[in-house]
């Protein structure tokens, strides 16, 4: 049965398509959900909550005039702030907004017109849920800390650089990297810069730029602050599409040709390899110094249909119900899956050899987990060893466990949530 409550994400996951799937047929689905909307398991861990229908307003980044951070329409930045309460009120977690990227003129220019583009768009309130929300029913560890939502409108991960602006009448502002610089400012500003404990985390595109942006977070805070890092669904694999072609390869390349991203990028990688391959996590993580957790599920619907199966790989149609949903794939699709399976526990393998990292890598077919109270910390969420992903972000965070889940193949959790985009919604 659909749950209303997910709609607006079933929304941003056609937007996220069509903006990074450029080039490809882009096929508008009927969607539907397939999550259950029982109430999230209580917890006895507080009294303090606020209302579960509380919504957070939008704040303009004002100061960004003076340093030029601006969206890609020349619009002012925002992110979304809920202070934190009692013992909380020392520790801070960011969340990047995530919603895919743009690759070319026309494509920002497009982007433009729309949240993902500019402020004018997005909308004044929204509700903070998963490891957002202050009930500590969906968020025991967290749900007291300020918490912040920074909104994503710059199209390349908060890394792109104003020099690589045209200069030829467009009017395209690829500032990512100073909106990142602002927005950590303000929220300095704010008593993030005296954090006891914090953690940046992002979904997708927000997931990569968590990565990216990872260690500067770190060096902005007290020595003797927890600082960690958390990355849902953003570890994008560089792996060929099934016809041999390296589609996401070649859509990274022109991204950060377009907005000049290698200056965001890690200075050792760049040396040694052509600079789009250094926006790939695999690379991005072997330098990485902060303690990072990767939530990733092992079958992303979005690299499937985007990585693994673009539109434009599937001419004869062979891939379209099984690109769809996972349920419709036949043994020899899934056998391309668990391949592409074990790529990604290949490219987190260094990950479970760092004693500070974590993982959860669940056999599900979804996007981001983190940010939905219903794949976060539910009754009915995905689970590994009898652990949903709060549970085992919170005893990697806390250190009160070694957190390294990995799945065993689908089909043999019965607990996953698997996308169908085939159904009527």
């Amino acid at each position: 049965m659909a749950n209303p409550r997910l709609r607006g994400w079933r929304k941003w996951a056609k937007k996220d398509w069509a903006i990074a799937a450029v080039g490809f047929t882009i096929i508008l689905f009927a969607l539907t959900l397939l999550f259950d909307s029982r109430n999230p398991t209580s917890s006895s861990s507080s009294t303090f909550n606020l209302p579960s229908n509380h919504l957070i307003p939008l704040t303009l980044l004002h100061r960004a005039k003076a340093t030029g951070a601006f969206c890609l329409d020349g619009s002012l930045p925002g992110y979304h702030f809920q202070k934190g309460f009692g013992s909380g009120s020392n520790h801070w977690l960011l969340h990047i907004e995530g919603g895919g990227w743009c690759n070319s003129i026309e494509t920002c220019e497009i982007r433009k017109r729309t949240a993902l583009g500019s402020s004018k768009y997005m909308d004044p309130l929204i509700p903070f849920d998963g490891i957002l929300s202050h009930q500590s029913s969906q968020n025991p560890d967290f749900y007291n800390w300020n918490i912040v939502k920074m909104r994503y409108c710059d199209g390349a991960s908060l890394a792109g650089h104003p020099e690589s602006e045209f200069k030829n009448g467009t009017k395209l502002f690829f500032r990512g990297q100073l909106i990142w610089e602002a927005i950590m400012s303000e929220l300095l500003s704010l008593g993030l810069s005296k954090a006891k404990q914090a953690l940046l985390t992002g979904c997708s595109a927000g997931g990569l730029a968590t990565l990216i942006h990872c260690d500067d977070f770190r060096a902005h805070l007290p020595k003797d602050a927890t600082v960690k890092c958390l990355a849902d669904a953003g570890f994008f694999l560089d792996e060929p599409d099934i016809l041999g072609n390296r589609t996401m390869s070649n859509f990274y390349h022109d991204v950060v040709q377009l907005q000049g991203v290698a200056k965001s990028l890690h200075k050792k990688c760049i040396t040694e390899m052509e600079p789009s391959k250094c926006i790939f996590p695999q690379q991005i993580i072997k330098n990485i110094r902060t303690p990072l957790f990767i939530v990733n599920p092992a079958y992303d619907f979005w690299q499937i249909q985007h990585v693994l199966v673009p539109a434009g790989s599937d001419p004869d149609g062979y891939w379209r119900r099984c690109r769809l949903s996972i349920q419709k794939c036949d043994s020899t699709q899934i056998e391309n899956l668990q391949g592409f399976r074990s790529s990604l526990l290949k490219a987190v393998s260094k990950l479970q050899h760092d004693k500070e990292g974590g993982m959860f890598i669940n056999s599900c077919f979804v996007h981001c987990q983190t940010w939905m109270a219903e794949t976060w910390h539910s009754s009915n969420s995905p689970r590994i060893n009898n652990k949903t992903i709060a549970e085992s972000v919170g005893d990697w965070y806390f250190n009160r466990k070694v957190t390294k889940e990995i799945d065993c193949p689908y089909p043999c959790n019965p607990t996953c949530y698997h996308m169908d985009f085939t159904q009527p919604s």
